[in-house]
């Protein structure tokens, strides 16, 4: 087949999965073929960094900042340098995986002999509630997350919906317009009730977040299954045009559609559960920044109110007592801030779960992000396509995720939706 076809092509490919926030669609997708080279600068990133916080140099004297100066310097050029690295090659020997590994695996003993070294005492990340396994904990945890937010393309996900924050924002406060008046009628009465203001007045930050984390995980709950039922409903059209569409402003824009497909659609490859659970995290993402916008336009309104209609000797008859001011704001009470909080947490759980059960929300919602994953989809059949035909033996039957959870169809969304 006379066509632009080569594994230059299939690696650019690749890399375009990889900024949309999709790496598992990569076949043969693995920790030491992929996932590790991209871990490379964040793990080089904490091992210096670590020398920063972990050890203080109390013996550098008057060169204390030029030591810590010399060591951020040297551990930004060692990100660019590393990220640079990574953009042009995605694999790495297994000499060179090994010393990774082993080096990074070195840094909870590494760490604690230079500070001993240093400054003659060593100060563990967790005190000294743990002691020395602290630093073995604070690793391991860094290179799990690491691990697994690279493995699932989070930082890209992030980044694009950082960039639809503007337009999330319309979106949001159309969304928040038709759900504020439910919403409202619940927790004005509560504003307006002086045991909260006393609660809120004698509250801590950290009991405050833990109420907002438990409106998270029930956000999160909620989002699970609605989420999965909502990629059961993607639908895959392989048909030649719609693959040519698709392929539009990616590498495979210039691939022959009606030559590798011989005029049919192409059969849709089985999706692996880590292929899922990567779509599901690009539908998790979206909602929840859109409703952490809602969070702080609901936030900001229950300020405004406060500061409005509660007055100083308002707040102090309801709360019996001065009210106590906040540190970053001396002029707005901390009571007001912690209820703004609380209201603004239960809000955005409040709008995540209406948008995903609501037909129109989630039609205005969701169609954007599923337009999305059904050209990731059709890019990801012409992308196996084009592989197949370079490298003829690879098979394309068995999905590169977990063979427990694969989904051997996603089915069409009914039109009615």
């Amino acid at each position: 087949m006379q066509s632009p076809v080569s594994p230059a092509l299939v690696r650019q490919t690749e890399r375009w999965f990889v900024r949309r926030g999709a790496p598992t669609m990569i076949e043969g997708y693995g920790l030491v073929t992929h996932v590790l080279p991209r871990m490379l600068p964040a793990l080089a990133f904490v091992a210096l960094a670590s020398l920063v916080w972990l050890v203080p140099f109390r013996t550098a004297g008057s060169g204390l900042w030029a030591l810590l100066g010399g060591v951020v310097v040297v551990t930004v050029i060692v990100w660019a340098t590393t990220s640079a690295f990574v953009q042009r090659s995605l694999r790495f020997s297994r000499a060179g995986t090994i010393a990774i590994l082993a080096g990074y695996a070195a840094m909870p003993v590494a760490v604690p002999l230079l500070q001993l070294v240093v400054d003659g005492t060593v100060t563990p990340p967790a005190s000294q509630v743990v002691g020395l396994l602290g630093f073995v904990i604070f690793f391991a945890a860094v290179f799990v997350a690491t691990l697994l937010a690279t493995t699932y393309g989070l930082g890209a996900l992030l980044r694009r919906a950082v960039r639809r924050t503007f337009s999330d924002l319309r979106n949001s406060l159309h969304l928040v317009g038709r759900a504020l008046p439910p919403l409202l009628f619940v927790t004005l009465f509560l504003f307006f009730t002086g045991e909260l203001w006393q609660a809120m007045n004698r509250l801590s930050w950290w009991r405050v977040a833990l109420v907002v984390a438990l409106f998270a995980v029930v956000t999160v709950l909620a989002a699970a299954t609605r989420l999965r039922e909502e990629i059961g409903r993607v639908e895959q059209d392989l048909s030649p045009r719609r693959l040519a569409a698709a392929c539009q402003g990616t590498p495979l824009a210039e691939v022959p559609i009606e030559d590798l497909t011989s005029g049919a659609p192409l059969r849709a490859v089985p999706l692996g559960g880590r292929e899922v659970r990567n779509l599901l995290l690009m539908l998790a993402v979206r909602q929840l920044v859109q409703a952490a916008v809602v969070g702080v336009a609901l936030f900001a309104f229950f300020l405004v109110l406060g500061l409005l209609v509660v007055t100083p000797e308002t707040a102090e008859q309801w709360i019996g007592a001065e009210p106590a001011p906040s540190v970053l704001l001396p002029m707005v009470p901390v009571a007001l801030l912690r209820i703004g909080t609380l209201f603004a947490g239960f809000g955005t759980m409040y709008f995540a779960v209406t948008s995903m059960t609501s037909a129109d929300h989630r039609r205005q919602f969701f169609a954007p992000i599923i337009d999305r994953i059904e050209r990731i989809l059709a890019v990801r059949a012409v992308y196996l396509a084009v592989r197949h035909t370079i490298h003829p033996c690879t098979k394309q039957d068995e999905p590169a995720g977990d063979v427990e959870d694969s989904v051997e169809h996603v089915p069409r969304r009914s039109s009615a939706e």
